[in-house]
């Protein structure tokens, strides 16, 4: 007796042996499907699948779904996000259209630091009451597993604050949850950056590692932020505690953000809209994750990732979404494929691989999550009815997933 079966699945989306932690280059064309499936989940993780023409006979379950029609997906990893924020700031949304930079916005005390004002300013427990409402969110929307950074705190007090609301949420709701520490987002205004950093380095991050909060270290790296040299300072102490780094990357110059990451062996570089030939070939050579994050490009009007330039030298990709209040207000993993396909040039097959299989393996989730395999844990979303799984990308902004099952329990 199995838990649940899912029956009559008109494909079965990212099938592959558990094997295969991540694709790159060429390969990322090729998404396994198998059709007119079944699935079936016991305890919570994937047990058996197949062809619904081997459908045991004698296989039994507690709960069956029919999918006739419906195509079932991994559920999403998004592999980069800002989830817990105090409040939204659309006021800068209209600034932008007005014509503001980004810089000249944080200039005018907009930005990280108009977050930080907000956040500080609210007790743990009403963070996480706002912050939950979007962790469930993006649950409807498909994603199963999720980063959350810290980074709007920028005090010992409220950075802490940040990560003990993104633990919370892990064992408050189905999403499996990593935790990055992000202080070095940007410079308080009542401080010098040295002094900053010393607080970062000797209160922080001994802080965050006492609580065991952060799962890794991040660094804004970039111009007006945090220089290479400051970021590789800052992700080395993190190391030395056992945070591995994944850095914000190239995102508004070229910032020398992709250097740093594969000096220090980062897991990931995330944001790349500024990208050269010179960053593509260090990549080459390193286990980095490259990590496109197409909201931001998007809302800030930005370039996009040189997606297939990278592809083309064999590199891999992932997608996530950036969710954040300043920059990228969205979780919709769905809408990313989208804005990858039209504005990166990729294939439905690249950006789903991108935003599953590939973003597993930057979290380091490889072993249970970003694909169909026996032994992995049961996280899968069940669209709508749809003709093909390249409808999931085309129909951009609408709602595609049907039904979500976390853990082995829908929803």
């Amino acid at each position: 007796m199995v838990d649940l079966v899912l029956t009559n699945i008109k494909g079965l989306v990212q099938v592959r042996p558990a094997s295969i932690k991540k694709v790159a280059g060429s390969a990322m064309a090729n998404l396994p499907v198998l059709s007119n499936s079944y699935l079936a989940i016991t305890k919570g993780v994937i047990t058996s699948f197949g062809s619904m023409e081997t459908f045991p006979s004698d296989l039994q379950a507690e709960q069956q779904v029919e999918c006739a029609g419906r195509f079932v997906f991994p559920s999403f990893v998004d592999s980069h996000t800002h989830l817990v924020f105090a409040a939204s700031r659309e006021e800068e949304f209209v600034m932008k259209i007005k014509g503001a930079t980004y810089q000249e916005i944080a200039a005018a005390g907009g930005g990280i630091l108009n977050s930080a004002r907000k956040l500080q300013a609210l007790s743990e427990e009403e963070l996480f009451e706002r912050s939950v409402v979007r962790a469930w969110e993006i649950i409807r929307m498909g994603t199963g597993a999720v980063e959350i950074k810290s980074g709007y705190g920028l005090t010992v007090k409220d950075e802490l604050k940040m990560l003990r609301v993104a633990k919370r949420i892990a064992s408050e709701t189905p999403l499996t949850v990593k935790t990055t520490f992000l202080g070095a987002h940007a410079v308080p205004a009542d401080t010098t950056k040295e002094k900053y950093i010393q607080l970062i380095l000797h209160e922080m991050i001994p802080a965050v590692a006492d609580e065991r909060l952060a799962d890794y270290i991040d660094v804004f790296c970039e111009q007006g932020f945090f220089t290479t040299a400051e970021t590789e300072q800052i992700v080395e102490a993190g190391k030395k505690v056992g945070m591995r780094p994944r850095l914000h990357a190239n995102q508004l110059y070229n910032s020398g953000g992709v250097q740093v990451g594969v000096k220090t062996k980062a897991l990931s570089v995330d944001h790349l809209e500024n990208m050269g030939e010179e960053e593509i070939d260090l990549l080459k050579n390193s286990d980095v994750m490259p990590t496109a994050l197409p909201g931001a490009a998007f809302f800030l009007n930005l370039p996009f990732p040189p997606a297939r330039k990278m592809l083309e030298a064999g590199l891999p990709l992932a997608i996530a979404s950036d969710y954040n209040p300043g920059s990228a207000p969205s979780g919709n993993m769905s809408q990313m494929l989208s804005l990858a396909c039209v504005r990166m040039k990729l294939t439905p097959e690249e950006a789903i691989n991108a935003a599953t299989l590939n973003t597993a393996y930057a979290l380091e989730l490889s072993e249970t999550h970003g694909s169909i395999a026996v032994g992995k844990v049961a996280n899968v979303f069940i669209t709508k009815p749809m003709p093909s799984y390249a409808f999931l990308p085309y129909s951009f902004g609408s709602q595609q997933v049907e039904k979500v099952i976390l853990r082995g329990k829908v929803q």
